[in-house]
């Protein structure tokens, strides 16, 4: 009776024995396992990346745009004619619900901004200072925007980074006047971070006061504007109390479109996460190819090592300590082509981590686990043929190499 140990011993041998063999069924497994780990580490990471970004757009919120898409038969408009303006005083009534804790009123334009002989062409946001709070937006230096009147015009402006950087050199900024088009405004304070915000860099842009802008631009309508409930709870109440506050506003007219935040979130969730488990699928396809690339070369391993098996039942080996020498070998092929998918997964998520350091790529738990579990089981089901054949030879003939 052959033991564990002995079997893996034999089945060791067998594999070592022939190494190109052994390489090649290696490096297909191992392709397929690596396949699928890092295909699901670019699919999490382009969840995590999504959520990410509008979390830094803030927590509980809704983004009320003017126009609806009834209205036009089709989504809002980004920019044009709407059947009726968003206006300043609209944004600042909705703070009489108790539901709705802060209101960020936008206005946004590109205009040149200049110190000196030093310009550059950069996003203009008008806002306010509940702006700064709904985006988690921290200060370098200085302050944000000040509590004050929405509806008046000061000559006051926060620099991004970028910004500061391009005008002022290593200056400070704080107290000294910047142009904007064709008006002046006093620096008060610099944002803190830079880099992309669902497409808006942060580094390379100013924060004015919404009226400023407006008057700025020439634009009395808002592009829109950001209401943070006070609690994830009150989100459907604020929406509700939103769409109250428009209808009494606007002659009993429901002309505007409101996003919730977390409802675009979890949609977004929801097609990321089956967008991962898709690339997984496909890339799960090569470990099939692998395991019948095993199928294949342990049935010419078989017909080369007839008199081999043929020795081994005239000693006395049973049709099923054959069966278990052969899925031996064919296990021991998956398991250590899964290692060495594993690694090359590995290195592979830490080499793009290291190249996009601010893309969080990793693979989702159930991802190794479930690519080592079928590389074990393709290399199972395809070593069964060959096993079974191997068993079935009849030894007197196997002995003479028939």
């Amino acid at each position: 009776m052959m033991r564990s140990l002995d079997q893996l011993r034999f089945a060791g041998q067998s594999l070592t024995g022939a190494r190109t063999r052994t390489l090649l069924m290696l490096l297909a497994m191992s392709i397929g396992v690596g396949s699928v780990i890092l295909l699901t580490a670019l699919g999490e990471g382009a969840r995590r990346y999504v959520i990410g970004e509008f979390a830094q757009l803030g927590t509980h919120l809704l983004i009320m745009l003017p126009g609806r898409s009834e209205t036009t038969g089709g989504a809002p408009p980004l920019f044009g004619e709407t059947p009726r303006d968003l206006t300043l005083d609209d944004a600042l009534a909705l703070l009489r619900n108790p539901s709705i804790t802060r209101v960020a009123p936008l206005t946004i334009g590109n205009a040149p901004v200049s110190r000196g002989s030093r310009e550059r062409e950069v996003n203009v946001i008008g806002a306010t200072q509940d702006y700064f709070a709904i985006r988690h937006l921290q200060m370098a230096s200085g302050q944000a925007l000040p509590l004050m009147d929405p509806t008046q015009a000061a000559n006051l402006a926060v620099l991004g980074r970028e910004l500061r950087r391009e005008l002022f050199g290593s200056q400070s900024p704080l107290g000294q006047w910047i142009r904007i088009s064709d008006r002046r405004f006093r620096v008060i304070g610099v944002i803190g971070g830079s880099g992309q915000s669902l497409g808006q860099n942060l580094g390379d842009m100013v924060v004015i006061p919404v009226a400023a802008a407006q008057s700025l631009f020439n634009a009395p309508g808002l592009f829109r504007v950001m209401i943070q409930a006070r609690s994830k709870g009150d989100l459907q109440q604020a929406e509700a109390a939103a769409r109250a506050t428009i209808r009494e506003r606007h002659d009993g007219e429901d002309d505007v479109t409101i996003i919730a935040q977390d409802a675009l979130l979890s949609t977004f969730d929801r097609i990321l996460r089956t967008l991962t488990f898709t690339v997984g699928g496909i890339a799960a396809i090569s470990l099939a190819v692998a395991g019948i690339l095993i199928m294949n070369v342990m049935l010419v391993s078989v017909s080369q090592r007839v008199a081999e098996i043929g020795l081994l039942k005239a000693l006395g080996a049973a049709e099923r300590q054959v069966l278990r020498l052969f899925l031996t070998e064919a296990i021991m092929l998956a398991g250590v082509g899964a290692a060495l998918g594993l690694a090359i997964g590995l290195i592979g998520i830490a080499g793009l981590r290291h190249a996009f350091p601010e893309f969080p790529v990793a693979a989702p738990l159930w991802a190794p686990l479930a690519a080592v579990g079928i590389a074990l089981l393709t290399g199972l089901v395809f070593g069964v043929l060959p096993a079974r054949r191997a068993a079935r030879l009849d030894p007197v003939h196997a002995l003479t190499g028939r």
